[in-house]
């Protein structure tokens, strides 16, 4: 009979990429899974319905209750006031004022009878861990970002941090294993918990998502095309230092941002542009499917991975930008964080790093790539990293190990 494994995600299906391959590979690998995951974004729904559609695993979706909002607006209340008077809120509580639909999750996943049960993000954890409890499983968690260290220097924020920590540290050292989206945030998972260093599984993505292999494109001498992507466009991202840089370079740059810009900062992005003079520059463009950010990449000289460093969560990532640029065969500039600095030296050609706090050293970064020469071996070596190295073929093979590894312990101890 399969071992069974739960993996329980608190957003929508589509909206964690790391959840859908995870649950692929295991159920590849002949594990019997399920996937957990939440259904109370309108505009994803169909998404996830196409999603729950074609896949081979099960998936189990949970609903927002009518008056979540309300009762997560109350318990934060009760932690703040628990907080003041010196007293730890529990688990359940914490969970609750963090966000998310903690009971109705808790539910659902304790309706699966699992053998392994695997976490991801901070709302899943007790669900998955009172799971585990309640049917003998083992549980696990993966840490995309290090979640104690998103929040601003704020009191607000510092208190929802607390409850980062209460809920993590309660379950995370019960864990069979953590993995972590990037070295720095599985060091910090480590040093804040006193766990095991977690296993790094980076943000990579199929081969089956590359775009058609061939001989990079040299380019135009003195012209680049540079491209951002994400979800939502925002003002945090590096993209302002970038646009400065553009009009200060010898080098024609254009640049395409894609995302969505309901909170109007790619209006914000283009009047910056308009104000350099750059207008025509600048473009916005739409969401688009993830299964397609590798091609839409390839069209592209340089992607931009311009992370700031305005939380400790940011400074140690290595977000999924950068592996799918590499899968799209393009060389990627990134700003000097330390998670990015430290990746840098084995990305060699197909990398160049640069402050964000200056624009003329992101302006010769740019000058210095147009060379034709240069962007060409940039290309090649970009192409090469992402097909040999940097892909879910080959980092899966990090999380079938642990996986395996976790049957063989649980099977020993109880031999």
């Amino acid at each position: 009979m399969p071992r069974k494994v739960c993996i329980v995600g608190s957003g929508s299906l589509s909206s964690n990429p790391r959840l859908l391959k995870e649950a692929d590979a295991l159920q590849a690998a002949g594990y019997d899974v399920t996937a957990v995951a939440c259904d109370y974004t309108a505009a994803l729904r169909s998404a996830d319905d196409a999603i729950a559609a074609s896949v081979r695993w099960r998936v189990k979706r949970v609903s927002r209750p009518v008056f979540g909002r309300y009762t997560s607006k109350m318990a934060w209340q009760l932690v703040r006031l628990l907080t003041e008077m010196n007293f730890a809120p529990s688990v359940a509580l914490a969970a609750e004022a963090y966000g998310g639909p903690a009971r109705a999750l808790k539910r659902a996943v304790s309706s699966v009878v699992a053998d392994l049960y695997i976490a991801h993000y901070v709302p899943s954890l007790p669900a998955a861990a009172a799971a585990a409890l309640r049917h003998g499983g083992m549980l696990a968690f993966d840490a995309e970002d290090f979640h104690s260290g998103e929040g601003l220097d704020s009191p607000e924020e510092n208190l929802r941090m607390a409850m980062v920590r209460r809920i993590e540290g309660a379950a995370l050292p019960s864990c069979i294993y953590v993995t972590a989206a990037s070295p720095m945030i599985g060091h910090a998972y480590a040093e804040q918990y006193g766990v095991a260093e977690p296993a790094t599984i980076l943000n990579v993505f199929p081969l089956s998502m590359a775009p058609p292999a061939r001989r990079a494109a040299p380019g135009i001498a003195g012209e680049l095309k540079a491209y951002w992507f994400s979800q939502t466009i925002g003002l945090d991202r590096g993209l302002q230092g970038f646009i400065r840089a553009m009009a200060r370079s010898r080098t024609a740059v254009t640049l395409d941002i894609r995302g969505s810009n309901r909170w109007g900062h790619g209006d914000t992005l283009l009047a910056l542009a308009r104000e350099l003079g750059i207008a025509d520059k600048v473009k916005l463009l739409p969401l688009a499917p993830p299964q397609e950010m590798a091609l839409l990449a390839s069209d592209y000289d340089v992607g931009l991975s311009l992370e700031t460093e305005v939380t400790a969560s940011r400074r140690l990532c290595l977000t999924n930008k950068i592996f799918t640029y590499l899968l799209a065969g393009v060389p990627v500039l990134m700003s000097d964080t330390p998670a990015q600095r430290a990746l840098a030296p084995d990305l060699g050609a197909a990398a160049t790093v640069v402050s964000l706090s200056n624009p003329d050293d992101i302006a010769a970064a740019l000058d210095r790539l147009a060379a034709t020469a240069s962007l060409a071996t940039a290309k090649e070596v970009a192409a090469r990293l992402g097909r040999e190295r940097y892909n879910w073929d080959r980092e899966k093979d990090i999380l079938l190990d642990l996986v395996a590894k976790a049957f063989a312990k649980r099977d020993g101890d109880r031999s």
